[in-house]
């Protein structure tokens, strides 16, 4: 069996709403060339509006592309529109339930859509990997918000897709159900399964995905390996522990000092301008004593802003 180097490519991919009365026109994807390597987490990140939505769309079905190339398993989504779709599993990011069916009924009912037959479907695995068997013969209108989440994760893997596609599936949902569906998740991908996240927690992205692409304002902004995107920031912070506790942060220029809620000094510097040693000079200068202390690396929150660019994005991600 013939497995593709990628799980998912776009080239040139185009999306343009027309102007209506009150709109102008407006490209939601401007050329996007993305790549998926087969067998990754892959995330997909961008403030509100960025295109995300638009993107997971084109490749369920649900939106039509303007122009460009997406296929899917090496499945044109035109061509071979129906082998595409089988080839993936999205849960999007509205909850859209049957509420007068049980969690079983539903996944049966989804595994008879895509022609599952009887001896195949994995109705009660899915259950337990998403902690549902005891609400099998619930009605789904019974189930709290992430319990209904869990199904649709469930749903969409009933005809055992090779790409899931999971748009922002921990809103709403407790620490410990998230850590419960990351685990599923993570088992999944060691099966095989491509996995493609969206997400407001970027900390999550962070700890998840080994390669990484943002969008924003409908243009591929960047598309790299985790820890090489995290050393695109030519920044590091010493963190010091002052033996007596600061009322406001000194100025320490060029250096910028922070002063956390924690009582911690938090001092910025580029690499390529001064190390460690340089910014605990400045600190003893300015007279404060050092009880302990740690360097910092910029985290994918820091890389964000920086290829984002402007602070209200970030808001709207993190809100």
């Amino acid at each position: 069996m013939h497995l593709p180097n990628y799980a998912i490519e776009a080239t040139g991919l185009f999306k343009t709403y027309p102007a209506t009365r009150t709109t102008p026109a407006m490209a939601a994807l401007k050329g996007i060339d993305l790549k998926i390597p087969r067998g990754s987490i892959f995330g997909l990140l961008g403030p509100n509006g960025a295109g995300k939505s638009t993107f997971i769309n084109i490749l369920s079905g649900l939106t039509r592309k303007s122009a460009g190339k997406v296929s899917i398993w090496d499945r044109d989504i035109d061509e071979q529109t129906r082998d595409a779709k089988a080839a993936i599993g999205v849960v999007p990011q509205e909850i859209a339930t049957d509420v007068f069916f049980t969690p079983r009924e539903s996944l049966e009912v989804q595994a008879g859509l895509y022609g599952v037959p009887k001896r195949e479907r994995r109705t009660d695995e899915l259950l337990a990997a998403m902690g549902l068997t005891d609400k099998a013969d619930a009605y789904v209108r019974q189930l709290s918000g992430g319990m209904k989440r869990r199904l649709m994760v469930a749903k969409a893997m009933v005809h055992n897709p090779p790409v899931l596609v999971l748009d922002e599936p921990t809103a709403g949902v407790d620490v410990e159900l998230r850590r419960q569906l990351w685990g599923y998740v993570e088992s999944l991908n060691a099966r095989g399964v491509t996995v493609v996240l969206t997400t407001h927690y970027l900390e999550e992205a962070e700890a998840l995905c080994d390669t990484i692409a943002i969008i924003n304002h409908g243009e591929l902004v960047a598309c790299e390996p985790t820890a090489q995107l995290l050393r695109r920031l030519d920044s590091r912070s010493v963190v010091v522990t002052p033996g007596e506790p600061l009322a406001m942060a000194p100025d320490l220029s060029p250096f910028q000092a922070r002063l956390r809620p924690s009582g911690e000094l938090a001092v910025d510097f580029k690499t390529a301008e001064a190390g460690v040693e340089q910014v605990l000079a400045a600190v003893r200068a300015a007279g404060i004593q050092i009880k302990d202390l740690r360097t910092e690396e910029p985290d994918l929150e820091d890389v964000f802003v920086s290829l984002t660019s402007t602070a209200r994005d970030i808001a709207s991600v993190t809100s």
